[in-house]
């Protein structure tokens, strides 16, 4: 891997990527639509050796430029709301396409593609469609891509727990998604059944981990991995895993789907919206790796629980500040 080629390497996931790339000696090329804003990237590596550069992945010429002489491609680009150019087809679908089709013409020996757990042509929602339809349009262009589909990812910088937690620090109320309507239970009004939606959280360094392994490894040719951590949490479980890191206290409000659906309406005119209609749609089913799959395990990997990381980043959320001592009563 003496040149690898991270499109969306400045992200979340991409900065650990880039880390570990540039540790193993790796020369590493990222690129991002603001080379500027990727420039916090260089200290990871030796000078010269990570090198932000300027792509606009709906150009064929451009991702082409951002791929020459590449030894090896990973493409990490995503959207999870669409806004202007940045739709889902066009991002997940023909933008993917578009690296895998210059990935093969540059030569490239490896190319390892980003989607989601979940990913279905059959889903109603249009991220899932659109990243099922990636996966296609990857696999006719570059047959012996690596294809990895994560849960929800956490680590710092997480758009998932840091938003709720932020949340928790300005309303009393945390919602609870996927709440069936209250009903009796053992002489008592049941509110949360089961919870609600259960998701299989993934720590961002294991998925970084597991993308250097899909990298460095012939046998995952070809391959489609899940990425999910080592607990199943309902969603209930998850905001009380965020109020333990944080040391709050709010109401967990069940919120069945008509309800989230009615928020969804107002909150998607939002410049970065806490919940779409597309996004609710995504709720409806729960993210936990299938089974029939390969995982984690099968890269040598051992997956990192939420309790053991949630509560070095989150916190930062605690009344008073990451310092701050809860004082016994």
């Amino acid at each position: 891997m003496s040149l690898v080629t991270v499109f969306g390497g400045s992200g979340f996931i991409g900065r650990h990527l880039v880390q570990r790339l540039a540790a193993s000696g790796a020369s590493v090329r990222v690129a991002v639509r603001d080379p500027i804003d990727a420039n916090f990237l260089k200290p990871m590596g030796d000078v010269g050796q990570v090198t932000p550069i300027y792509v606009d992945v709906h150009d064929d010429a451009s991702v082409a430029n951002a791929l020459a002489g590449s030894d090896a491609v990973v493409n990490l680009i995503g959207v999870l709301y669409e806004r202007g150019t940045q739709r889902f087809d066009a991002i997940h679908r023909d933008a993917a396409a578009r690296i895998a089709r210059e990935a093969r013409s540059a030569g490239a020996g490896r190319l390892v593609h980003m989607s989601a757990l979940g990913a279905s042509t059959t889903s109603q929602s249009r991220y899932a469609w659109s990243k099922a339809a990636g996966e296609i349009a990857v696999r006719e262009a570059f047959p012996d891509a690596v294809i990895v589909r994560p849960s929800v990812v956490f680590g710092p910088h997480d758009n998932f727990f840091n938003l709720f937690a932020a949340l928790a620090r300005l309303s009393p109320v945390l919602p609870v998604f996927g709440c069936p309507f209250p009903s009796f239970k053992d002489g008592a009004v049941d509110i949360y059944g089961d919870g609600g939606v259960k998701f299989q959280p993934v720590y961002a360094g294991d998925v970084a981990n597991a993308l250097m392994k899909c990298l460095s490894t012939p046998a995952t040719a070809g391959q489609t991995y899940e990425l999910g951590g080592p607990t199943i949490y309902s969603f209930k479980a998850l905001m009380e895993l965020i109020l333990e890191a944080t040391d709050r206290q709010c109401f967990l409000a069940p919120t069945p789907y008509f309800a989230a659906s009615l928020q969804a309406f107002f909150l998607q005119f939002m410049p970065k919206p806490l919940l779409t209609p597309d996004q609710v749609t995504l709720l409806r089913s729960d993210n936990v790796v299938s089974g029939s799959t390969p995982t984690l395990a099968d890269l040598e990997i051992n997956a990192t629980a939420a309790e053991v990381i949630l509560p070095t980043y989150l916190d930062k959320f605690r009344r008073g500040g990451r310092f701050h001592k809860t004082q016994a009563i």
